[in-house]
């Protein structure tokens, strides 16, 4: 009786603390089971708030025209297909009933009113408060768990409650399972979703309008008072969730016990995330429809569509970046320190879409143009296609490159300036002309810029390299030398002095010590920076949260040494006979045979290591990386590769080479009489690309393994990538960066691990590599 009555209390505390935040309190009696709407709310927010139309449909339908109404609301709510993929029925579902209006022979009606960009408009405002925002407890869902539906048809669904149903002007937007942690976990909750919340009544299979994805609510949680999880799409045991907790001070999962003893460790989410401000603003400018092309293992092509709701930290990320941005002006840096799965993708696009239209108090937009600077094609088409879900309107979004539009890209991104283009996409290489196109010309200079900068994804050597050196007046290096986005950027800014009309938004896993000396902000800023006072981010996800959380993996698991990796393998192969045949993983006898560290020999390593132990893993799509020390390094590794699989005829373990520029051997260079002469480039090494993308290409099934040198060490996302072959030193920021190319999540490839196998570094450096970055994200 105890554990019942304390998740009652827990229950009574929240919708207590939600009704003082502004939140009805409904009753069960107010919901429409068949159509799946708090009936009174809908009818009295259009009444309230667009009489005339109401008046006019009311002519059209004068016998109960309420009915009427709400079943033309129905109607629009259930044409979606939970399988469409289509971007043509987002005014469909809850979403679209939301966002977009309600037509009906001739009439037109908005279900909702989102908060203005300014104040300026008092009649948007007295709409905007209007809105009829409930919170309906325990509420039965279910139209087949009627008498009446038993009596019609023979047969009825059991009669489930969900805890907390809320309701925005009578449309269903969140679901709440409570559970007690005294009784039952937060598992427990989510147990419950999965057996007994079906979005298909498992008696009449029929849908269940409440539950089903996109038509009913739009966002599940299952809550406890340490702890609270989500889905945006209910399926049985198949459904996904994903942790929506602040994280730990320490940089750890789920969320700190409060000093306050009346405080729950969740109650962020009823009162910061779901008060009625925060929660209409989460519906209009951060839930949208993710549609991507997906493959499967034998190569069929289909569309997979996903409701995204933010998590806790992007949410958290973006609203801070807007309130400063506000309440500071322009002329400000923010380094935004996320790690790899924290969803960088859309909280960048989330910030750049609210930036673009954020005002100041006078109603004076706070910045002319929002500039995007990223290497990642994915994330433009993201982008505009999320902002465009906002905006219901193209020509937001412009992206500045040689193959869309016309003229050259210097003219495409003068006109987007001189235009004030709400968001401009570049990439790295273009950005210090953007700078320069800024300070050349005294119209621009007056204007107010924010530049969201994505994390290093690519890097320039060669002719490219010295281009941008001449342009950020950076020091004179070799071609040899590699420039990443990363360098490119803190070159860009620090060759430049600070601009008062210039905000900066650096969004980066693993920052280097010149990203933070230029972007962090000192803990005091009236002193100088000292060991005791180091620049911070502005906003940290931390490594180790996004790995207790699930979203990334712990790279160094299966971390060897190949000195420590021989040693063990000779141990084990003098008591061969009393090794238990189940602990094959430590026996690495069978491909450890040599320790003379030529090309070649550790060529037959990695190979006979890859065959032996990753390349049947994740249904025989396993791929690795080889990371070696230089361009000229790459080549050799590659024609030994080639040679070595041919001669043992491991035919489907081809390798690709990756590296930029073009690669020359002098006969100053040992045993390089055969390369004399030839000038070897990733399109003369790659002949199997046929003109592919190589990141795509090394997504099929024809390339098991990528030598690189440099180039795809960083910000390189495939998440089939199950072991590395190190043959490079690594330290710091750099190590953690390239180890990082494993850590993305793929069905199986948690419990198969992954592989590091390193003939170069002390295993206590990488260690001590790891553990630094840890420190530096608490």
């Amino acid at each position: 009786m105890a554990n019942k009555s304390q998740e009652s209390v827990f229950q009574n505390d929240i919708i207590n603390q939600m009704v003082a935040n502004g939140w009805q309190l409904g009753s069960h009696a107010g919901y429409n089971r068949e159509l799946a709407l708090y009936a009174e709310d809908v009818i009295g927010f259009v009444k309230e708030t667009q009489d005339g139309q109401w008046q006019k449909f009311c002519k059209i339908y004068p016998q109960n025209p309420e009915q009427q109404f709400l079943e033309r609301v129905a109607i629009q709510l259930g044409k979606v297909d939970p399988n469409a993929a289509n971007r043509e029925l987002r005014t469909f579902g809850t979403l679209g009933v939301l966002r977009h209006e309600l037509r009906h022979r001739g009439t037109r009606f908005k279900l909702c009113q989102f908060k203005p960009e300014h104040d300026l408009n008092p009649d948007t405002l007295a709409r905007y408060a209007k809105n009829r925002l409930r919170i309906v407890p325990e509420l039965v869902y279910s139209p087949f768990a009627t008498d009446e539906h038993l009596a019609e048809t023979g047969s009825r669904a059991k009669a489930w409650r969900i805890d907390l149903v809320l309701f925005v002007n009578g449309l269903p937007v969140v679901t709440l399972e409570l559970k007690s942690e005294f009784k039952q976990a937060v598992d427990n909750a989510i147990k419950q979703y999965k057996r007994t919340r079906l979005p298909k009544d498992p008696v009449t299979k029929k849908p269940e309008p409440l539950l089903t994805f996109k038509r009913g609510a739009l966002v599940h949680f299952a809550v406890s008072q340490y702890e609270v999880y989500m889905t945006t799409r209910l399926a049985g045991d198949d459904t996904s969730f994903l942790p929506f907790n602040k994280g730990t001070k320490d940089g750890g999962a789920g969320n700190d016990i409060p000093e306050n003893p009346n405080e729950y460790a969740s109650g962020y989410l009823w009162n910061e995330v779901l008060i009625p401000d925060n929660l209409l603003n989460i519906l209009a400018r951060y839930v949208h429809l993710q549609i991507e092309e997906v493959e499967d293992w034998q190569g069929n092509k289909s569309k997979k569509e996903a409701l995204i709701f933010p998590r806790y930290h992007q949410w958290d990320v973006v609203n801070r970046l807007l309130n400063a941005a506000r309440s500071e002006g322009p002329g400000h840096k923010y380094l935004i320190q996320h790690s790899a799965g924290s969803g960088k993708s859309n909280s960048i696009a989330w910030t750049a879409h609210q930036l673009s239209s954020l005002y100041d108090a006078q109603g004076t937009k706070q910045f002319h143009s929002v500039i995007v600077v990223t290497d990642r094609t994915v994330l433009d088409d993201q982008l505009q296609d999320t902002i465009y879900q906002f905006e219901h309107a193209d020509g937001v979004v412009g992206r500045i490159n040689r193959d869309i539009g016309e003229g050259s890209k210097s003219e495409k991104l003068a006109l987007a300036l001189e235009h004030s283009q709400p968001i401009i996409i570049v990439t790295i290489q273009t950005f210090p002309f953007v700078l320069q196109a800024i300070e050349n010309s005294v119209r621009l200079k007056e204007r107010r810029y924010a530049i969201i900068a994505d994390e290093a994804h690519s890097s320039q050597s060669g002719s490219t390299a010295r281009k941008l050196k001449e342009v950020l007046v950076t020091e004179q290096t070799d071609d040899e030398v590699e420039l990443t986005s990363e360098d490119i950027l803190d070159a860009t800014i620090a060759a430049r002095r600070n601009s008062g009309n210039l905000s900066y938004f650096a969004f980066t896993a693993t920052p280097k010590p010149k990203t933070l000396e230029l972007f962090g902000r000192l803990p005091d800023p009236g002193l100088p920076p000292s060991k005791q006072n180091k620049p911070e981010a502005f906003h940290v996800y931390s490594m180790r949260q996004a790995i207790e959380e699930g979203f990334i993996l712990d790279v160094l698991r299966n971390y060897t040494n190949y000195k420590v990796a021989y040693q063990l393998a000779q141990r084990i192969k003098a008591k061969d006979a009393e090794v238990d045949s189940k602990k094959a993983q430590v026996k690495l006898n069978q491909w450890v045979r040599l320790h003379d560290y030529n090309i070649a020999q550790k060529v037959q390593v990695i190979v006979e290591h890859f065959k032996d132990n990753v390349m049947g893993l994740l249904g025989g799509q396993a791929k690795a990386m080889v990371v070696t020390g230089s361009r000229k390094e790459v080549v050799r590794y590659k024609k030994e590769f080639d040679k070595y699989v041919a001669r043992k005829g491991y035919g489907s373990i081809q390798a690709m080479v990756a590296f930029s520029g073009e690669v020359e051997f002098s006969d100053k260079d040992p045993n390089a009489t055969e390369l004399l002469g030839a000038k070897f480039t990733e399109r003369s090494m790659n002949p199997g690309l046929k003109g592919r993308d190589m990141r795509k290409a090394f997504d099929a099934a024809d390339y098991r393994v990528m030598l690189v040198a440099n180039k795809f060490q960083t910000g390189f996302d495939q998440p089939k990538l199950c072991a590395m072959y190190v043959d490079k030193k690594l330290c710091g920021v750099e190590c953690v960066q390239t180890l990082s190319r494993l850590n993305r999540t793929y069905p199986g490839k948690a419990e198969s691990g992954t592989f590091v196998l390193d003939f170069f570094n002390d295993p206590q450096e990488i260690l001590d590599s790891q553990k630094q970055e840890q420190r530096r994200h608490q």
